[in-house]
């Protein structure tokens, strides 16, 4: 069944705000793509020509080392959107995209885009707006992994996925090895935090999600440096 794009369109912070007109001159220059779970999206050092909202899936963004290691940026789903940057700076691909699984996302070419922001004042200040948003996202992030200790760095790292889906679970599904690969961490000092977390209360897990219990105590967790 073909996306509706305005309807993708309302879902993402960028463009939710934007007045009914605009958001019907950006419809139709949306792309759909499907990527299969495991495939690379974007790889850093590729051209940066586009921006993608992402409809259905869950994908990572990823730097990786000359070691291969991988360390995790952030994991994104259903509202969300990569490539920003390339849309204002002409500059290549800051890091790796993956499919973790069976994504479906909108492409909105570079060129397309800066025409319509050309047309609307309204879209340079949701640009402008979110991506101040992003840039102090990336100060805390800097800041908790030069801060604070493991245990802190998963508190805080809980909270804050916690705050982006608007209340107090995790829907996106993450796996001990993925949650530490975002806080720089092992997977068994992950695995051991969490099931204390869960031993004490704090949160509850399944398979589908983590719901956030008591949260005093990973503020707690997060203040500590």
């Amino acid at each position: 069944m073909p996306l509706n794009p305005i309807q993708v369109l309302t879902q993402v912070p960028l463009f939710a705000g934007l007045p009914d007109g605009d958001l019907r001159a950006f419809a139709p220059l949306l792309r759909e793509r499907r990527f299969p779970k495991g495939s690379v999206i974007l790889m850093q050092g590729d051209p940066g020509d586009a921006l993608y909202l992402i409809a259905t899936g869950q994908v990572k963004v990823v730097l990786i080392g000359e070691d291969g290691r991988e360390v995790i940026l952030s994991v994104l789903g259903p509202g969300s959107f990569f490539g920003d940057m390339s849309l204002i700076d002409d500059q290549p691909r800051s890091a790796h995209v993956v499919a973790m699984e069976e994504a479906t996302l909108l492409q909105l070419r570079r060129d397309d885009f800066q025409a319509r922001l050309r047309a609307s004042p309204d879209v340079a200040i949701s640009l402008l707006r979110e991506l101040s948003r992003r840039l102090r996202r990336a100060d805390d992030t800097i800041g908790s992994l030069a801060l604070r200790d493991v245990n802190g760095r998963i508190a805080h790292l809980l909270m804050e996925l916690a705050d982006d889906e608007g209340g107090d679970r995790i829907t996106r599904r993450l796996t001990h090895a993925t949650l530490a690969q975002m806080v720089g961490a092992s997977r068994e000092t992950v695995s051991r935090t969490l099931r204390i977390l869960v031993t004490s209360g704090v949160i509850r897990m399944n398979r589908r999600e983590i719901l956030i219990l008591e949260r005093e105590p990973l503020r707690r967790a997060a203040q500590q440096e």
